[in-house]
């Protein structure tokens, strides 16, 4: 079977990430369409492009290509009934519950989903792209990347909030008979 190269793209910068707040369904902290396609050419043609649901994938897909394909898979954790909140707020608010999110990655917040969650949802994902030839860029979140890494690199849980990962930033991929880690070289 021919290999499957994809790369993950972390969405741009919101105004959640920029005051360190659970991120809600907004919109990017750019005038995106003003940039739209602006990113398209650096691929090679025939790259597809995917993104998870939410406004601020989407929009950051259109820098890349005008017709993204949404993946249900590729949304943000969920963050239930802390979605929105800043985490000062949640520090004040409920310090044991996210001191125990924070460390264990099996719990998840009030009506939200855990890393275990996240990493199986996200190893599926990595299972059925692995039958996917050719190149696909995936328009995601820095969870979905984290997970994504750890399980490439089957790395334990433990290493997940290790993983900084900025916005716009890429993870390159390779699939051909197994999933690997790709650094490119670049002038």
């Amino acid at each position: 079977m021919p290999a499957t190269r994809l790369t993950l793209i972390c969405h741009a910068r919101t105004a959640a990430q920029k005051q360190a707040r659970l991120p809600l369904d907004e919109a990017l902290d750019i005038d995106w369409q003003a940039q739209a396609l602006s990113r398209a050419t650096a691929f090679k043609p025939g790259l597809r492009v995917l993104c998870g649901p939410e406004q601020r994938t989407r929009q950051t897909a259109a820098l890349f290509s005008a017709a993204p394909q949404v993946q249900e898979a590729l949304r943000d954790c969920g963050f239930g009934a802390w979605q929105g909140l800043r985490l000062a707020e949640l520090q004040a608010r409920e310090p044991q519950a996210l001191q125990a999110w924070l460390e264990d990655p099996q719990c998840a917040p009030p009506g939200g989903e855990s890393r275990v969650q996240l990493c199986r949802r996200v190893a599926q994902w990595l299972e059925q792209m692995a039958q996917q030839p050719g190149h696909w860029l995936a328009v995601t979140h820095p969870m979905v990347i984290r997970a994504a890494m750890l399980q490439v690199l089957q790395a334990p849980l433990s290493s997940f909030n290790l993983l900084d990962i900025e916005p716009l930033g890429r993870l390159d991929l390779s699939h051909a008979g197994r999933w690997r880690l790709r650094l490119d070289g670049r002038d």
